[in-house]
């Protein structure tokens, strides 16, 4: 088959690979159809990653027809059209049973990190019973791939673990397809008010579109004073971060107001300062942690019931064969206006 495979920092190759097998009962193979690149991957490609090694094919994010499935699994037979989540859960080990998914002790972020992912024609998906979900009949395929991860982790990283709460303020550091999916979700909740900040005139443009009641540009690096400004000196009850680099983490300090929450989503890969010698009067909350996709089930029906429109995050499609290209126009979205990339297997 075909995939998408990691050689190791700045490197990448589509390859003809084995076709996965079934290793343990609780096994699903998966016939992709649909799947995307995330920024994580990016962030695997800087070396950002190191759980992730040389070899490994990347994704963790698509749908598709189910083709073999271990004798444990109940839930699933051949056929079965299912989405898959970028968590592979358990559902019984400790921390399965706190609901902390992203920790199974056998699972967690392993697709496209420590096992083989989703960027091929087919992949091997553990815990298939608690880790798969049915894709209701007549359903955007398209729409769902954006369920696998990049939903839940703006509505449960940033949006819940921000505690977005009706009348708030909010600011989303990064109109990136995670900042924009926090913008999405974090309208179920009514804020007074959701500045978006970004570099991309374009991005901005969008999340206006998307439903910001505010945008702030940062090229200049009055990002803090502008939104300072739009919040009368106060500051905003929850910053997002949505990019992953020290500049923007910095910028939630320092746009926090007093009481509030700065919930980061982004995935780090330097270090990053903690300015407690301006916080620690200010009764901050700082949350981190990986999604748990606890919410797939419920975002599947506000899709569904056209509640969220999943699809206006979907900006260039491509075949599994021009993937290379796929990852070109993703990484240079401030030339190529990419959000999210379809790649159809």
């Amino acid at each position: 088959m075909k995939a998408l495979v990691y050689g190791g920092p700045g490197l990448k190759a589509l390859e003809e690979r084995p076709k996965p097998e079934i290793q343990a009962p609780g096994d699903a193979v998966v016939r992709i159809t649909r799947t995307t690149i995330c920024g994580t991957d990016l962030h695997i490609l800087k070396g950002d990653v190191p759980t992730c090694a040389p070899g490994r094919i990347l994704g963790h994010e698509g749908v598709g027809v189910i083709e073999a499935v271990g004798a444990g699994v109940t839930a699933f037979r051949p056929g079965d059209r299912v989405l898959i989540s970028c968590i592979s859960s358990c559902g019984k080990c400790e921390y399965c049973r706190l609901s902390m998914y992203s920790h199974c002790t056998t699972g967690g972020w392993i697709l496209g990190n420590q096992i083989d992912g989703t960027q091929a024609e087919y992949v091997r998906t553990p815990h298939a019973d608690t880790s798969l979900y049915p894709i209701p009949a007549g359903a955007d395929e398209e729409a769902l791939v954006m369920l696998s991860d990049i939903l839940p982790t703006g509505f449960e990283c940033g949006v819940l673990n921000g505690k977005v709460a009706p009348g708030s303020s909010v600011a989303i550091v990064g109109s990136g397809p995670i900042g924009l999916a926090a913008l999405l979700t974090a309208q179920f909740y009514t804020p007074a008010r959701i500045i978006m900040v970004d570099l991309d005139p374009h991005r901005l443009a969008v999340a206006r579109r998307f439903g910001a009641s505010d945008v702030v540009n940062s090229k200049n690096g009055d990002a803090a004073k502008q939104v300072m400004a739009l919040t009368d000196g106060r500051g905003v009850d929850t910053a997002i971060e949505a990019v992953g680099i020290p500049a923007t983490f910095e910028l939630c300090e320092d746009i926090i107001a007093p009481g509030g929450t700065i919930a980061n989503v982004g995935v780090h890969g330097t270090k990053v300062d903690l300015h407690l010698e301006k916080l620690w009067s200010h009764n901050i909350t700082i949350t981190t942690g990986l999604v748990d996709t606890l919410s797939i089930p419920m975002l599947l029906k506000t899709v569904q019931s056209k509640g969220i429109d999943a699809a206006r995050l979907i900006t260039h499609r491509f075949k599994l064969d021009d993937i290379l290209q796929a990852y070109e126009t993703f990484s240079q979205a401030s030339d190529t206006q990419a959000l999210k990339v379809i790649i159809e297997a």
